[in-house]
């Protein structure tokens, strides 16, 4: 009799909740903060909340449950976790090939590098800077994740040095850069329990690495440039070995060899997400650090080079990326565009709503209002406070979208002026019953006057100009 064939594992697409709700406990306990079981499988299944949010599937009695949700739930691109603690890193993580298709978890850590052969006081300084970079953009705070260590000495005891090092001036999740095993089991000595990532297995020293993950139990990169036969035989004979957290890259080529990169990039990821290929089911990793290798080119122009090659590799699957630039407007676009495309596409990025504060307003100052959505929201602050207003700002909750959208969807209306009016007790607070309104919801004017019984004023369409409008509008002749 011919054994029936294994079941095809099913995309998260595929996955109902009725399936997860199966598998349950279904004591409708509320203990995940639902109301009921299927509530809470829905949301499990559109990655909004987490197995570990249900106590009770994790208890002895539901071993065999959980242990099939886990498989079914599974992502075909495994999460990979580099350091410990509170700095832990997830990569990978990954369930389909098209961010459109489902959201993508675990942005992509950008790490930066250091090498062996640096002074002390250059390394410790750049490693400060490493850990100092943020910026904050929409109320969000963007940062680097790591710091790359490479060995440039290929000596043990200056690896070990430099590793110990930066591993006590900063906590950020490292990667140790080394394709001797004698020079990375020094590095490893050094950061013993930190889990770093282990760079590079490659054809050659692939069994001494694979020792010394097994040894440390830290994850390990597996280096195969421009060869998918031999990552995928490399793939299989580390988990062979019993390793199970692998990162892999297939090498970053830039100039010429850029279209190579993503083209093996794609190729590995679609292998992973549409025909659940367990050897190319792990995190990628890319390395726009290579276009400093050997150039004679000037500095600007590698720094420009780095700069694309690191977004083109954000944007087709690298999982984790080793840069060399600490420029501001080479790592902005990175920060930014990762944050972008990380951001959950079915939730505006939004900000509470409520009474903003400006300045030293009194009962006599204007009243602003806006959308919380939080490009909005951000950009009206910041014009405000450059312009040193003495204001009020009523953030209105429109479900995150911005004035023009709010508008045409109904999600800001005059009845919901009055709402926010209301229950921000603004009659409170100021001596007046004036409210300016962006001049993206001019047509709301009208109504909003009769809902609110407060003057209107329109104000301008872009919050630049509400400096000039105050003072050409404020205050307003009774």
């Amino acid at each position: 009799m011919t054994a029936a064939p294994p079941k095809k594992k099913k995309s998260i697409r595929e996955i109902s909740p009725i399936d997860v709700y199966k598998l349950l406990p279904r004591t409708n306990c509320a203990e995940c903060g639902e109301a009921n079981c299927m509530a809470y499988a829905t949301r499990l299944v559109n990655g909004e909340l987490l197995l570990a949010d249900c106590p009770p599937v994790h208890t002895e009695e539901y071993s065999g449950q959980r242990e099939k949700l886990e498989l079914l739930l599974a992502p075909p691109v495994r999460t990979v976790t580099i350091g410990t603690g509170d700095y832990a890193m997830d990569v990978g993580g990954k369930y389909v090939l098209q961010r459109h298709d489902f959201t993508y978890h675990n942005a992509t850590p950008i790490a930066i590098d250091v090498n062996d052969l640096m002074p002390e006081e250059e390394l410790i300084e750049r490693v400060r800077r490493i850990g100092d970079f943020s910026y904050n953009y929409i109320g969000r705070k963007l940062t680097l994740n790591a710091i790359a260590v490479r060995s440039v000495s290929n000596d043990p005891e200056t690896f070990r040095s430099t590793v110990k090092t930066v591993s006590s001036a900063s906590r950020f999740p490292l990667i140790l850069c080394a394709l001797d095993a004698r020079v990375m089991s020094a590095g490893l000595e050094a950061v013993k329990g930190r889990r770093p990532l282990i760079y590079a297995a490659t054809e050659r020293n692939w069994k001494e690495m694979a020792d010394l993950a097994l040894a440390h139990n830290a994850p390990l990169a597996v280096f195969a440039p421009n060869d998918l036969a031999l990552l995928r035989s490399l793939v299989a004979t580390l988990l062979a070995c019993g390793i199970r957290d692998l990162v892999l890259d297939p090498g970053t080529f830039p100039d010429d060899g850029l279209g190579d990169t993503i083209a093996n990039f794609t190729a590995i990821r679609t292998a992973a997400t549409k025909q659940f290929d367990d050897l190319f089911g792990f995190p990628l990793l890319g390395v726009p650090l290579t276009v400093w290798a050997g150039s004679e080119l000037s500095e600007d122009v590698l720094k420009w080079r780095e700069a694309i090659t690191a977004s083109m590799l954000i944007s087709r699957y690298s999982d984790l990326l080793i840069m060399h630039s600490l420029d501001g407007w080479v790592l902005l676009p990175q920060l930014i565009w990762r944050f972008n495309l990380y951001t959950d596409p079915r939730k505006p990025v939004s900000v509470e709503s409520g009474v903003r504060t400006f300045g030293r307003p009194d009962a006599t100052s204007p009243v602003l209002i806006t959308t919380n959505y939080a490009l909005t929201y951000f950009t009206v602050e910041s014009d405000i406070k450059s312009a040193n207003l003495d204001c009020y700002l009523i953030v209105a909750d429109t479900g995150g979208l911005s004035v023009e959208s709010a508008v045409a969807g109904r999600n800001f209306t005059a009845e919901g002026i009055a709402q926010a009016l209301k229950e921000n007790n603004v009659a409170g607070f100021v001596s007046h019953t004036t409210l300016i309104i962006p001049g993206l919801a001019a047509r709301l004017s009208g109504e909003t006057e009769e809902a609110t019984g407060w003057k209107i004023l329109v104000g301008p369409k872009d919050s630049s100009g509400i400096s000039q409008f105050l003072r050409d509008r404020w205050p307003v002749e009774r």
